[in-house]
């Protein structure tokens, strides 16, 4: 289902801020080259993450889905000069290509790759978190979530990618696994007395969440 009218998009894409020259190549291979491309953040979300990271500054970045570390090369613009952004792929190929892609960065040295499952990962990094971006396998978000929000600063923010699904979750009744899983995990940060969330219309869906004052 197309959600967005492309041409809106592109429109939209004109007047927002351009990919760097190394953003610009991440996203030309990863078309290129990668059978799954559709997955990479892009030009508007790339941009939209970067805007939130450079309001927010955060010191500490979690990114639970490198892919091949576009989005993640968007986040870092708003790292504090200390900070630190921890990403987890648990596939390693995908993973190699992203650490390929980061040691062009100068933000190589900020970034760090875990390699493995989120869920075993995530308890081992001690942090409390000022930034979250969760964009991996969608069966699991709900369980991501619970991991996460306990450790995110009181004025940190949550993105969750996804949350439209293709426009699958517009359906009666909804069909497939990870659309009725997208659903779920909607319902279920609506619920949630803990945080307040908006649901954007941008690409695929992102929701933004923050705990409540």
């Amino acid at each position: 289902m197309d959600l967005i009218n492309p041409i809106a998009e592109n429109y939209a894409a004109d007047f927002t801020t351009k990919e760097d020259e190394l953003l610009k190549k991440v996203h030309q291979q990863t078309i290129e080259n990668h059978p799954h491309a559709h997955m990479i953040s892009g030009h508007l979300q790339g941009q939209f993450l970067a805007f939130i990271s450079s309001i927010l500054q955060p010191k500490y970045i979690l990114e639970i889905g490198t892919f091949t570390g576009y989005s993640a090369l968007c986040l870092a613009k708003g790292l504090q000069q200390n900070g630190e952004l921890h990403t987890i792929e648990i596939r390693e190929e995908d993973a190699a290509t992203a650490k390929e892609n980061f040691s062009k960065s100068h933000y190589n040295e900020q970034l760090f790759l875990h390699i493995g499952n989120a869920q075993t990962i995530i308890p081992t990094l001690i942090k409390q978190w000022d930034l979250i971006f969760i964009d991996a396998d969608k069966t699991s978000y709900i369980d991501y979530y619970e991991l996460v929000v306990p450790l995110l600063n009181k004025n940190g923010v949550i993105i969750a990618d996804n949350v439209l699904f293709h426009g699958q979750v517009l359906e009666q009744p909804i069909k497939g696994k990870n659309a009725i899983a997208i659903d779920v995990f909607n319902k279920h940060v609506c619920n949630d007395d803990r945080t307040e969330q908006v649901l954007l219309t941008l690409r695929d869906g992102l929701m933004l969440i923050k705990k409540k004052n």
